[in-house]
């Protein structure tokens, strides 16, 4: 069994309390301890979290794999900015190789350098990027090459409890806790009751799928769905809005390829935009594209994610078409909440490094 048969296997296992989840609950158990230690370790001793000078808001989950953060942390980059922010963001920067030092970039970003998620936020929001598995490590270096960054929004980071935060959004989607354990038992990286204690909670549904119970807890809950608003043909950077584009191509047969979390969330979103797939491809979550797997597929048009698309650029092939889709929130005002809740945050910092006495 492959990798991505076994993950997909395990991801099956998940939604239930099976026999395979039982007989995995013993170390289950003793997954919980360790993390529920050092959760205790951090409370004990705050010393132990680097608290940033500037306001620090993390997008996460507890949902092992895709969920849906990377859209979530775009719109909540590009909200920030038109409120006047400068906000810079960290990410671990999954696939990349990174040494010792973090490494940061701005706009059209090398995703084998920096790692295809924060090369694609790179480039649709122009915030300055820094990786590094020790977010601290990345917070401190974006600090120190873009000294006009005044927020930091962490793409991913919730269980990195050396990294100091102001406020915590979680995004699961229509799978919500699954059978309810924790690794390996179960899906989530932090037992469920760890959702009372964030801000915001998102879930990220695809057409038709019914949002799960909502918590009882004061956490803000509210849902997103994925719309597809543009496409760009790779090869030549022609763009077009998705009706426009809709229309003047819904007569070609299609495929759609997708290397992400969850690929039939992509490919159920081009459905329900109307658009007939003859073929789709699933690939591997962040696969590197080592080579083209579009040499098998026969028809004129080949969609891809924004994912995608940053590592497919010099396969120089004229049917890949980008789509671009953004989230609708159910609730958008939780963009203004952030912006109000940081203005507060960062003034309340400002004054306290006022304070601080200088040796």
């Amino acid at each position: 069994m492959n990798t991505s048969s076994f993950t997909q296997a395990m991801h099956t296992a998940w939604k239930k309390k099976g026999l395979i989840s039982t007989l995995l609950l013993p170390v289950s158990w003793v997954a919980r301890a360790f993390i529920a230690r050092k959760r205790l370790r951090y409370q004990r001793n705050p010393g132990l979290s680097h608290q940033s000078r500037l306001p620090v808001i993390i997008v996460g989950n507890i949902y092992v794999g895709g969920t849906g953060k990377t859209p979530v942390v775009i719109a909540l980059v590009q909200a920030l900015q038109a409120h006047g922010w400068r906000p810079g963001v960290i990410s671990r920067g999954y696939g990349a190789k990174v040494g010792k030092q973090a490494r940061t970039g701005q706009g059209q970003l090398d995703p084998a350098l920096f790692g295809d998620e924060p090369a694609l936020i790179a480039q649709a929001t122009q915030a300055p990027v820094a990786v590094h598995p020790k977010r601290v490590l990345a917070l401190l270096q974006l600090q120190e090459a873009y000294p006009q960054v005044d927020v930091i929004v962490a793409d991913d980071g919730l269980q990195h409890l050396a990294l100091g935060r102001d406020l915590e959004i979680v995004v699961q989607d229509g799978r919500a806790i699954g059978n309810g354990r924790v690794l390996p038992a179960g899906p989530l990286r932090e037992p469920a009751s760890r959702l009372d204690y964030v801000d915001i909670l998102i879930t990220n549904l695809q057409p038709g799928e019914t949002p799960p119970k909502p918590l009882k807890a004061q956490t803000w809950q509210l849902s997103m769905q994925l719309a597809p608003v543009r496409v760009e043909q790779l090869s030549t950077g022609i763009s077009m809005e998705w009706a426009a584009w809709h229309v003047s191509h819904r007569q070609q047969a299609a495929s759609a390829v997708a290397a992400i979390g969850q690929p039939e969330r992509f490919f159920a979103m081009l459905s329900a935009a109307g658009l007939q797939l003859n073929q789709t491809v699933a690939l591997p979550d962040h696969d590197a594209y080592d080579s083209s797997p579009f040499t098998t597929l026969s028809d004129p048009i080949i969609l891809i994610t924004g994912k995608d698309a940053v590592k497919c650029r010099r396969f120089n092939d004229s049917r890949l078409w980008v789509v671009y889709a953004e989230p609708v929130f159910s609730d958008p005002s939780w963009l203004e909440f952030c912006h109000q809740r940081l203005t507060v945050i960062a003034s309340q910092k400002s004054a306290m490094a006022d304070k601080t006495p200088r040796l």
